[in-house]
Parts: C-alpha cells; sequence; structure tokens
C-alpha cells in the first residue's frame, strides 16, 4: 500500500508541473502529459480505494 501512495503522490506532481505549463506557457505537450496523468492517477485512485476497503476489512 506505501508504495501504491507513492505512485499516487508522483502522478499528483507530474500532473500539477505539467497542468501548470500548459495553464502559464501554453505548451500543448504538456496539456498531453497533465491529461495522461489525471487519467492514470484516476486509476491508483480506484486501487487505492479497493486496496483500502480490504485492509479496512481485516
Amino acid at each position: 500500500m506505501k508504495a501504491l501512495v507513492e505512485s499516487i503522490n508522483a502522478q499528483i506532481a507530474a500532473f500539477q508541473e505539467n497542468a501548470e505549463l500548459q495553464v502559464v506557457k501554453g505548451n500543448k505537450a504538456a496539456g498531453t502529459r497533465a491529461r495522461k496523468a489525471a487519467l492514470e492517477l484516476g486509476k491508483l485512485l480506484k486501487e487505492f480505494r479497493k486496496v483500502s476497503v480490504e485492509e479496512a476489512k481485516k
């Protein structure tokens, strides 16, 4: 679970960095990277929820 949280934090950082580049500098490639990070973040958060519920049942 610790590795999952680290992955989530890494994706959040990647999203923030690329989203800021898109907004501030108009970097279209950064926008693409931000959207990709957002999709991956969604998957990781769903996995976190699943693991968290399983841990709570123990």
